[in-house]
């Protein structure tokens, strides 16, 4: 079976919990050995904000310092190291206008596109050994503007370069990168508009499938690609939307 990744290798960074945490339990039901980093301490995440750390191996690290990501541990040191899928889901937003001040751009930009870049090249030669892949988690805003919004606005369009760039960088190593680009998706981030009545009605209304995202519908994206099924595909991002840019 194509989507059985049992003893497989796969570190989740940003899943502990939404989009992440469902793409590290797609994996763990498919047989994968999965672990997850976070920012904070293990206790700070609790299942009633979307965290569900069970049968994860958790770490802390956070993902937008490169020298923490330089210096952490092999997420498998039980199994001699190594990995063989890499999810990059690590992201953050900042409201009322917070980006457009340059600590709230930087930070923002830090978080969603400066540490795929770090994360990436921490475990490249770990991926080379397996021949595994990596996958990042952009954004549908990476295709249009976002309106206050500009750093995740932008370091969603980088997001999606830089899978482009690392695609073609190391297919000749064996390592397929690739990107999903989540629409709205009913995770912590989005409360925002999840839950405010009118927001979430207006946004339906521009979704053909009429309704939210789900985590699980962002795994599933996910699993084919670092799948055999997705063995010619790499570079690509995959809109995932329910036909939200259409």
């Amino acid at each position: 079976m194509d989507l059985d990744f049992t003893g497989k290798r796969v570190l989740v960074v940003g899943g502990t919990s939404g989009i992440g945490n469902g793409i590290a339990h797609g994996f763990r039901a498919r047989g994968a050995k999965v672990a997850v980093w976070g920012t904070r301490p293990k206790d700070d995440y609790r299942v009633e904000d979307g965290s569900d750390l069970t049968d994860l191996t958790f770490h802390q690290v956070d993902a937008s310092d490169s020298a923490a990501v330089e210096a952490a541990p092999s997420p498998f040191p039980q199994d001699g190291g190594g990995l063989d899928v890499l999810v990059l889901a690590q992201g953050t937003v900042l409201y009322r206008k917070g980006e457009f001040a340059m600590d709230g751009f930087r930070k923002v930009v830090g978080v969603n596109l400066d540490s795929l870049m770090a994360c990436s090249m921490r475990f490249l030669d770990d991926l080379k050994s397996s021949g595994g892949n990596i996958v990042t988690i952009s954004s549908t805003a990476a295709f249009h503007a976002t309106r206050g919004n500009p750093a995740y606005n932008a370091s969603k369009a980088g997001a999606v370069a830089l899978t482009r760039t690392l695609g073609q960088a190391w297919a000749t190593d064996g390592v397929r990168v690739n990107g999903v680009a989540p629409g709205l998706v009913d995770t912590k981030l989005t409360k925002v508009t999840t839950d405010n009545p009118e927001r979430l009605a207006g946004a339906l209304r521009g979704i053909p499938l009429n309704r939210l995202g789900t985590p699980e519908d962002m795994a599933g994206a996910v699993l084919f690609l670092a799948s055999p099924l997705a063995g010619y595909i790499t570079g690509q991002t995959l809109i995932v939307d329910g036909g939200l840019t259409l």
